[in-house]
């Protein structure tokens, strides 16, 4: 007898197509008898049935994309200044009376705009990403000094080319080198960071340079390196972490997120503000896990990823309740 472990790869591929074939043909058939039914079309129901946010903006997404229509597949793709267009041409392709059902456009064209924006968030991320910190640039040497500004305002930086930028967690006396991986990205993160959430960048740069226990007085510890301390290099982690929610938005984990706080298109703000949470919530955790040392940073990092990412597969998960504008989703 043939059982699904002993079968052939082929006959496995066999199955799985049937799988698929049947489960397609059903869902199909399933949809014509709920139109029939509810006199509505899938997105109808949707936005009917479903919350404002990402659990409404999701599902029309799929839905979308998985139409064999032309112009529903090339909704999530079309230009901003164009989305109030699609929305008609979708509800005269649907037969849908924008007289009798007038919400249905405004949750429609709400959910398309953050859509859309999610995809040019993505474009305009990876852009400054690409753009490489050039020290002939005068507007990059004036941000790079705004960081440490921010940081360190009691401190004078006896100039561009020092060691002073090891204390805020650079790896040499010219910060430069240590952004080619993210770009100018990396940078206006961490001056974001350090100009709107002020208070908690200082503690997390100040924690970082601390003891591993905090039995040492502050006259011991002041006569030590800053590589005996138990924290890690504040810059570099924050360039690690502008690459995990770089991630996080390609990967397409972000969207549960920024369909909740953005009532229209997220926007590079959003992103900044996602980044200082996991700042924070990164500081916490690697308190919490109590590492030996600046070694283990690659699996607290990856154990940090997963529990985000855990995180963000509920629907109507906020990664950052005090920014977020649920508020304006309610009438959407």
């Amino acid at each position: 007898m043939v059982t699904a472990s002993t079968a052939s790869p082929q006959v496995r591929m066999l199955v799985q197509l049937c799988l698929y074939v049947y489960c397609k043909c059903l869902w199909r058939f399933l949809k014509f008898i709920l139109r029939k039914i509810t006199g509505k079309c899938e997105l109808q129901r949707i936005c009917y049935s479903r919350k404002p946010g990402a659990q409404r903006t999701l599902k029309i997404e799929a839905s979308l994309k998985s139409s064999k229509n032309e112009l529903l597949q090339s909704a999530v793709t079309t230009h901003a200044d164009d989305i109030e267009r699609t929305v008609d041409n979708i509800m005269q392709l649907k037969n849908i009376n924008p007289d009798t059902n007038p919400q249905f456009g405004i949750s429609l064209q709400a959910c398309l705009l953050q859509i859309v924006g999610y995809r040019r968030l993505i474009a305009e991320v990876e852009r400054l990403r690409r753009d490489q910190y050039d020290s002939e640039n005068p507007h990059h040497e004036e941000t790079l000094l705004k960081l440490w500004t921010f940081l360190r305002p009691d401190v004078t930086l006896n100039g561009r080319i020092s060691k002073q930028w090891c204390e805020i967690g650079f790896q040499g006396d010219d910060p430069k080198t240590d952004f080619r991986g993210m770009g100018m990205l990396g940078l206006y993160n961490l001056v974001f960071f350090a100009e709107h959430d002020n208070t908690t960048a200082r503690q997390v740069l100040f924690d970082s340079h601390q003891p591993k226990y905090s039995k040492i007085n502050t006259k011991e510890w002041e006569k030590k390196k800053n590589d005996q301390a138990i924290g890690f290099s504040f810059a570099i982690v924050g360039i690690n972490i502008t690459d995990l929610s770089y991630t996080l938005l390609v990967s397409g984990a972000l969207k549960t997120h920024l369909y909740n706080v953005a009532p229209e298109a997220p926007s590079l703000f959003h992103f900044h503000k996602i980044f200082c949470y996991l700042m924070h919530q990164f500081h916490k955790f690697w308190i919490e896990e109590d590492p030996l040392d600046i070694m283990e940073f690659n699996r607290v990092r990856e154990k940090f990823h997963k529990r985000i990412i855990k995180q963000l597969q509920n629907p109507d998960m906020i990664l950052c309740p005090r920014f977020a504008a649920s508020e304006n989703l309610i009438n959407l």
